[in-house]
């Protein structure tokens, strides 16, 4: 780990509200960014880059209300080289400017319309200008990755004898490789200055060049928040955390057991959704359905996980689904305190992996339903359905009639509803006043075939007390369809209640 050693620690610089919030579509309230502020400081960040004070009078009450707030971290902003840049962050109060420049032949040429020398000469005025009112200066060469490399050496070491503190080689459009990011920081950290890695994620390195940058000699790495940025985005800090934290065994100072609340915060604030897939924060990074997979995971974690998930603040998930074995399927069954035998559980099994076959997402309510219909297979139902009758029109209030047999006894009653369903499910849940209190908190219906005749899949969700039960019921008839369903559930609640009582 050549470079590591060149310095006490390894800094992260969080562009969370700068680069992050270029993120298309992304914009921040002013009470928004303070608050992803405090958390980025609790988390250990070194610098804040809160935003770029020229951008507008909201910008520059963030980068105010930051700059106040008595946080640990260096509250940085973005400048360009100019002075109105620079002195819009001096009126803020921040510590530091990012002072970006551009260095390529390209920038130089075509954005600027100008030349190296002029660049250079530019670059140095604003540097002193900055040092002359008190910031902290992190002198930046924007597209460094493809400048010509005596150039910018050249302008990093007249930097430096302006006053910049720190210098930052900017990746501007995610052009480098490891392998190349690695050597150029073998140089650059040799100039006598802590050098930063600014990277962005066009090719999908973003992460492997900013330890590479690290490996090389790199002092900081510029990072954002679920690597949220412009186009692909920056680089994730929560993956160079984890990586230079497990993977090299360097302590980075970040608090990683407040990354995955951080994360979600972010992503709440933004309304930037992490994919399942993303590394260390995705929802997928520590859920496993796989049987081979989780069979080993329950003798030992470490089989199937790179690092423990109470690390980074989470909790490891075990899904069902079709390729779900007999393991998962028994610790799920035991978390619901429900003692199977072999032959129960291998059927609850077959019955899990054909909703996956389905296509199903197999959720902790598909297999209490499962389980209960198992496990009271040897039982009479409880309640049982004599005769139903509707009255609906466009003239009349909806209205049911149920004749059931509740425990051997004959049961009638009526009641109306906003629809000729909503009608007969409060003529059922009436007839069980007093016998078993039941609720209805979800009701959907799918229609599984087409035309007017289509056969319909009604789901609810009935409870009774702290306990819910999914059931299903389906038919041509969307009425009884949803009686079935509901009778279903009752009967599956009220033989529970009756297992638990004995």
């Amino acid at each position: 780990m050549r470079g590591i050693a060149l310095f006490e620690e390894i800094r992260f610089l969080d562009t969370t509200l700068r680069d992050g919030e270029q993120t298309p579509g992304v914009s921040l309230t002013p009470e928004d960014k303070l608050t992803i502020a405090q958390n980025l400081d609790a988390l250990g960040v070194a610098v804040i880059e809160a935003g770029s004070a020229i951008a507008s009078e909201g910008e520059r009450r963030s980068l105010r209300a930051i700059a106040s707030a008595g946080l640990q971290a260096e509250i940085c902003s973005f400048a360009r080289a100019n002075l109105p840049d620079l002195d819009a962050a001096i009126d803020c109060g921040v510590d530091s400017v990012h002072l970006v420049v551009p260095v390529s032949d390209l920038h130089i040429e075509r954005k600027l319309k100008s030349n190296r020398e002029a660049v250079l000469q530019r670059a140095l005025e604003v540097t002193e200008y900055a040092k002359s009112h008190g910031l902290v200066v992190e002198l930046s060469g924007e597209d460094a990755s493809r400048a010509d490399l005596d150039f910018l050496c050249r302008l990093y070491s007249s930097g430096i004898e302006a006053g910049a503190d720190r210098l930052c080689f900017c990746d501007t459009v995610g052009l480098m490789v490891p392998e190349r990011t690695f050597e150029v920081f073998r140089r650059l950290s040799a100039l006598g200055a802590p050098v930063s890695i600014h990277c962005h994620n066009d090719f999908g390195m973003a992460t492997s060049n900013t330890v590479a940058a690290l490996r090389g000699g790199a002092a900081q790495a510029h990072v954002t928040i679920n690597g949220i940025g412009e186009r692909a985005g920056n680089t994730s800090l929560e993956e160079v955390t984890m990586i230079l934290e497990n993977l090299y065994g360097i302590s980075t100072g970040i608090r990683c057991d407040m990354l995955y609340q951080v994360s979600r915060m972010v992503s709440r604030l933004t309304g930037i959704q992490v994919a399942p897939n993303k590394a260390i924060v995705g929802e997928n990074a520590f859920t496993h359905e796989a049987g081979i997979h989780v069979d080993a995971l329950l003798k030992d974690s470490s089989t199937y996980e790179a690092m423990q998930p109470e690390q980074v603040g989470r909790e490891r998930r075990i899904v069902l689904g079709k390729k779900s074995g007999k393991a998962a399927v028994e610790r799920a069954l035991r978390e619901f305190g429900l003692s199977v035998n072999h032959d129960q559980l291998c059927e609850i099994v077959t019955r899990v992996k054909e909703l996956g076959d389905k296509g199903k997402r197999v959720t902790d309510a598909d297999l209490q339903a499962i389980s209960d219909i198992v496990l009271a297979r040897e039982h009479e139902p409880m309640v049982r359905l004599q005769e139903v009758t509707v009255i609906s029109g466009n003239r009349v209030t909806p209205t049911a009639s149920v004749k059931i047999i509740l425990n051997g006894k004959e049961t009638l009653e009526a009641a109306a509803g906003v629809g000729p369903v909503d009608a007969a499910i409060n003529a059922i849940r009436r007839s069980m006043v007093g016998v078993a209190d039941v609720r209805l908190e979800e009701y959907h219906v799918d229609a599984i075939t087409g035309g007017t005749n289509a056969l319909v899949e009604v789901w609810v969700t009935m409870a009774k007390d702290d306990r819910k039960i999914t059931a299903s019921g389906a038919g041509a008839d969307i009425i009884m369809a949803s009686v079935e369903a509901v009778l279903e559930g009752i009967n599956r609640l009220m033989w529970l209640e009756e297992r638990k009582d004995g």
